[in-house]
């Protein structure tokens, strides 16, 4: 079947095969600074929690162990009843505040890190994207770096290609002459639709005289249930004005820009 499959696409038959276009080794080795960030904030979440549960399994709500000199002051923590801390409970806050203090230092190594390569080489083509996209009010550079190596730098065909990449596209069920949705496809870029779900909620706010959060707020304006399915379709809408935008210069519109520098 691929043998006929390829010799149904070599003759010119439409829809035989189509090719996918391999991302380079570099194009790949790119996203792995901000992939690794985004585990390292998972991580740091999760051992401020582990901080916390303990302080909190002895009644102790009143210290923080986030700050810079936790450690030094975790001695003069007392419990309500007047007690200090037991002995394995103190050892095992100094090692997650250990490890805390380790993961924060990684976390400003990438951000350091990713920042001189922007300044390096500002012409190439991926920051130059990265620079666009930070021009808008309500990005940084975080989710424009994000969004670039994930999506936006790729070759893709037209808008309904950004959608499905993005996994912004709806999943239909049909059977005769029944028709139904069922929800998102969920066949794209998982980390592509968590950050524009996300970015689409930060614009409503941020971008309130542009074109697509005026059309939210019409299409959602005598909306009696939940706003949420609408902010799908505004996601999909925003991804391939942000494909538009880094690839020809059209800014969309009512976008507004932070002043120069």
């Amino acid at each position: 079947m691929l043998r006929r499959g390829f010799l149904g696409w070599l003759r010119g038959e439409p829809g035989h095969c189509s090719l996918a276009i391999v991302p380079t080794v570099a194009e790949e080795d790119a996203k792995r600074p901000h992939r690794e960030r985004e585990s390292l904030v998972q991580e740091r979440t999760s051992t401020v929690n582990r901080m916390k549960s303990i302080l909190i399994q002895f009644g102790v709500r009143n210290f923080n162990p986030v700050l810079r000199k936790a450690s030094e002051k975790l001695d003069a923590v007392r419990t309500p009843e007047g007690i200090p801390l037991p002995h394995n409970a103190a050892a095992a806050l100094r090692r997650h505040m250990e490890r805390l203090r380790v993961i924060k230092e990684q976390i400003k190594a990438i951000e350091r890190t990713r920042l001189q390569r922007l300044q390096r080489d500002p012409a190439d083509k991926m920051n130059a994207m990265v620079f666009l996209l930070v021009r808008i009010i309500g990005f940084g550079v975080e989710t424009a770096e994000q969004l670039v190596h994930e999506i936006l730098f790729r070759d893709l065909r037209d808008r309904k290609a950004v959608a499905r990449y993005a996994g912004l596209t709806g999943s239909p069920d049909e059977s005769g002459s029944k028709r139904r949705e069922k929800g998102l496809s969920r066949s794209g870029n998982g980390r592509v639709r968590t950050i524009l779900i996300q970015l689409s909620w930060r614009l409503l706010k941020l971008q309130p005289g542009s074109e697509l959060v005026l059309w939210y707020q019409k299409r959602t304006a005598d909306a009696k249930g939940s706003r949420k399915p609408m902010i799908v379709a505004f996601a999909r809408k925003l991804i391939i004005a942000l494909w538009r935008y880094v690839n020809t210069g059209l800014l969309p519109e009512g976008f507004e820009l932070k002043p120069a520098a």
